[in-house]
């Protein structure tokens, strides 16, 4: 359908999007997969300080958020409870949990869970500050999403709506030009 020069260039760009384009997509998926994780997790670390705090285990907690919530993260927790209940050490299980999601938020967890566990600190204490971060760190992330958004505003203010308005002042100007230039 194209001209000959135009098809190639065509076809030659199509072939480039078609190699390129799974990759950008699986990875824009990740991407969301992981921030989908994090959303998610200071909610989690609450719910994992509140048991702590009542004495029952990491796994136990584990558990009951994979098995009441859905997500990626009730995913993950939910391979990590079923490591455990294969008989990995919660150790081991944290660190194949820190291997599959990257970041520093599940190694901060699992570095909380092991000092709990080696020195006997309150891990309740350090998971509430844990998600008091996380939840700072989201909302400095939306605050700054929130001001790379005005300028776009006002972009589309000056280029779309400004002329817009003009044009619709033009087009009454115009539909009464006769009754303006009579009374000249």
């Amino acid at each position: 359908m194209l001209p000959t020069r135009l098809g190639l260039v065509a076809g030659a760009l199509l072939v480039a999007a078609g190699f390129l384009a799974p990759d950008a997509l699986l990875e824009r998926r990740a991407r969301r997969r992981a921030e989908r994780f994090v959303e998610a997790l200071p909610d989690a670390l609450d719910m994992l300080a509140v048991g702590a705090a009542s004495g029952r285990s990491p796994a136990t907690v584990f558990s009951e958020i994979s098995n009441g919530t859905s997500g990626p993260l009730a995913a993950e927790l939910g391979s990590a409870v079923a490591q455990i209940e294969c008989g990995a050490p919660v150790r081991d299980a944290l660190e194949a949990l820190r291997e599959r999601v990257p970041g520093a938020e599940v190694g901060a967890l699992a570095a909380a869970i092991e000092r709990s566990r080696i020195y006997g600190s309150p891990l309740a204490d350090q998971l509430h500050v844990q998600a008091t971060g996380l939840r700072r760190d989201a909302r400095r992330r939306i605050e700054d999403r929130a001001a790379r958004a005005a300028p776009k505003i006002q972009l589309v203010v000056a280029l779309v709506l400004v002329p817009s308005v003009l044009l619709i002042i033009l087009a009454a100007i115009v539909a009464h030009s006769g009754a303006l230039l009579a009374g000249l």
